[in-house]
């Protein structure tokens, strides 16, 4: 088996078909667009004074992890590929699997951490500024990446094996298989659930009342509008991602494995979510649209427009 499997690798980067070489193409260019998406987010948080509060600094975070991606986790999965990694499992592989887990954990405790920044916005105003502040703020994004740095490598030493095994899978691979995304996506995800519910709650009962003030309403307008745009982020990500999790926890103890192809889609469809980020805050913002423009345009190089005034 492993030997056709290495024939069959050889054959593929000796003679790749026209169709192999469009794909590589795609996922080449979709690289590109995922990097490039998320430095304008980057730039843009980073440049322009109006946009350093809490909750940018958080989608901040989100973007370094889904820059990283396109950075790192695309070409590995590109030069190789699942089908090698689960035959041919080697250092490459692992250090690839490794950057997936990490980064991945590290974009969902983010969406995590912006939930619970959301929260305290919309369903306690009058005490958000003072308890999300940016020492806060800088606080859950270093424990954000602390634990998505263990959990990537606890799971990469446990013997995680992105869903398949040669045979049986021993104990400590179905523990690794199941309790890792348990840890790293399903519980962070139900407890995101659960907030943004509550949110969805307390933003009609606003809808629903008397605003004692234009500034007020303008105020509480704005945060259902964040909120809305950080909760489609999450709608998205779970959509990318729920699949490929609920392979990774079932495929073990299947006896009919899913098709090689199959499961290196739902890897593709995973990465996929980091190019998608920067479209949702572009479609919904006004005022990173603005700054997109500003630095797309080279404006921001022939001048200083830091002070400027985006919404």
């Amino acid at each position: 088996m492993d030997l056709e499997w290495y024939n069959t690798t050889y054959v593929f980067m000796a003679n790749p078909s026209v169709i192999c070489v469009l794909v590589y193409i795609f996922l080449g260019l979709l690289s590109v667009v995922t990097i490039c998406g998320n430095l304008l987010v980057i730039i843009s948080i980073i440049y322009f004074k109006q946009l350093h509060t809490p909750t940018n600094y958080l989608i901040l975070s989100l973007a370094v992890a889904d820059l990283l991606v396109g950075v790192v986790v695309f070409p590995c999965s590109m030069a190789f590929t699942v089908t090698s990694c689960l035959y041919h499992e080697n250092f490459i592989c692992k250090i690839r699997d490794s950057f997936d887990v990490s980064l991945c954990t590290s974009s969902i405790l983010n969406l995590c951490c912006i939930s619970i920044d959301r929260y305290y916005a919309v369903c306690e105003p009058l005490t958000y500024r003072n308890t999300i502040s940016v020492q806060v703020t800088v606080i859950m994004i270093l424990v954000c990446w602390g634990i998505s740095a263990l959990i990537g490598t606890g799971i990469i030493v446990a013997g995680f094996s992105q869903g398949t095994c040669d045979e049986m899978c021993s104990a400590d691979i179905v523990m690794a298989n199941t309790m890792g995304p348990v840890f790293s996506f399903y519980l962070p995800a139900i407890i995101m659930l659960c907030i943004y519910l509550k949110i969805f709650l307390v933003a009609q009962k606003q809808v629903n009342s008397i605003q004692s003030t234009k500034s007020g309403a303008t105020v509480s307008k704005m945060e259902r509008k964040a909120t809305k745009t950080l909760a489609t982020v999450l709608g998205v990500f779970l959509l990318c991602l729920t699949p490929y999790f609920l392979c990774i926890v079932l495929q073990p103890l299947s006896n009919n494995p899913l098709p090689i192809p199959v499961i290196e889609t739902l890897n593709w469809l995973t990465l996929s979510n980091s190019m998608l980020n920067p479209f949702i805050y572009a479609f919904f913002y006004s005022w990173f649209r603005s700054a997109f423009r500003m630095i797309v345009s080279g404006k921001i190089v022939k001048g200083d427009f830091a002070d400027s005034k985006l919404f």
